[in-house]
């Protein structure tokens, strides 16, 4: 029995797999045609659990008898192989994800590291042999966080920099040093942030909570892209938040110097802007073996909310999609997202991925749905025009 075999590259591509949509047997094939472009078109073969999309390797055969025979090659939105037996949720921890995985020889960033989940974060990864440097604008309670954790790993390669992201200056002397030092680095998480402060500017004029989240982690990767280029494959892991919800990139005014202040709606902005950043830096690296990712870890009590009150905690929780409030997490769950987006084998070669509770997350399809992603998040047209804006606020191409 001969086939013809069509690549899902094209829109006829798809047209010819849809005439024969009716003749499906074992896999059902529905469109889901988002906002992007018509070369990000996606579907899902649901009856198989996969979730396919044109970036993938994928091809579809035809026999003669008008069955549809798909050979996937490689999915950005499913485990493939031995590694789909892991499988994790909401509760899952570092220790759980990080089960069977080996780091020595590895070289690990990450940023907002004096405790809580950056805390975590590097302690985890240490104790599997990677060299850790924990980047804190708190240079003491970094120490403290390195102490912890040789003190329970005496073995464990750990160092601390000093690092204030609403600085230019300071990352780029952090940068230079890095690289003086390791000039290759295999996973960089950006995990310093601040939350739903009071209106504050940085000395260039920019909105804390943009700056901080958002461009400081722009500088900081783009200085040191030639060790992620030299480590790779490379991985650099955005922490988001669900938050990202509250706002787009309101690219007409980004730091409110026309429009009231919003607390939340600048966070929110923030957040989305760590989602677009990675979709753009995973388009920009992949040839060169580094992948990106964003991702959601879940609500945790940590110094994050040093800003909050009880109104201000009630209130976002009033937010939250039917107002359903919040489910919360030990910072061992909270962290777990991030160290599986720097370890898993199950994504390995995918990137430009909203993640959450240790899983790929899907596109949100109604307003009171928890899980998920807004689709402007991942718009591949906002993530370019972020990166073009960002450029020109740090005064830098990358």
């Amino acid at each position: 029995m001969t086939a013809s075999t069509l690549p899902l590259t094209t829109r006829p591509a798809w047209k010819a797999l849809e005439a024969h949509h009716r003749t499906l047997r074992d896999v059902h094939l529905r469109a889901l045609f988002a906002t992007a472009p018509p070369s990000a078109e996606r579907f899902t073969a649901e009856g198989a659990g996969l979730y396919l999309d044109s970036f993938s390797p994928l091809a579809i055969s035809i026999d003669r008898s008008g069955a549809i025979l798909l050979r996937l090659l490689r999915s950005r939105h499913q485990p493939m192989g031995n590694d789909a037996q892991r499988r994790f949720g909401r509760d899952s921890t570092t220790a759980d994800v990080l089960a069977g995985i080996e780091l020595r020889g590895k070289v690990v960033l990450v940023t907002g590291a004096s405790g809580g989940l950056g805390g975590e974060t590097g302690r985890a990864l240490a104790e599997k042999g990677a060299s850790v440097t924990l980047a804190a604008r708190d240079v003491a309670k970094g120490q403290q966080v390195a102490e912890a954790i040789r003190g329970a790993h005496p073995d464990a390669k750990v160092e601390v920099m000093a690092l204030d992201l609403t600085s230019p200056a300071s990352i780029r002397r952090f940068a230079a040093e890095f690289l003086a030092r390791r000039p290759a680095l295999h996973v960089l998480v950006n995990n310093a942030g601040v939350m739903a402060c009071p209106l504050a500017r940085t000395p260039e004029g920019y909105e804390l909570q943009f700056a901080t989240n958002h461009l400081g982690h722009f500088l900081l990767t783009g200085l040191l892209a030639p060790a992620l280029r030299a480590g790779a494959p490379a991985r650099v892991v955005s922490v988001s938040s669900s938050g990202h919800r509250l706002s787009p990139v309101v690219f007409d005014d980004i730091h409110y110097e026309r429009r009231p202040y919003d607390k939340w709606q600048a966070y929110g902005q923030s957040k989305t802007a760590n989602v677009l950043f990675a979709v753009e830096l995973d388009r920009r690296l992949v040839s060169a073996g580094v992948r990106a990712n964003a991702l959601h870890p879940g609500a945790i009590v940590t110094d994050l909310g040093r800003h909050l009150s009880q109104e201000d905690i009630a209130a976002l929780a009033s937010r939250t999609p039917g107002g359903k409030g919040f489910q919360w997490k030990t910072i061992p769950a909270g962290a777990a997202t991030a160290v599986w987006a720097a370890t898993a084998p199950e994504l390995e070669d995918r990137g430009g991925l909203y993640l959450e509770d240790c899983q790929v997350a899907a596109p949100k399809e109604s307003e009171d749905q928890l899980a998920g992603y807004e689709r402007y998040a991942v718009d591949p047209v906002a993530a370019r025009r972020l990166w073009s804006a960002s450029e020109g606020m740090v005064g830098e191409t990358f």
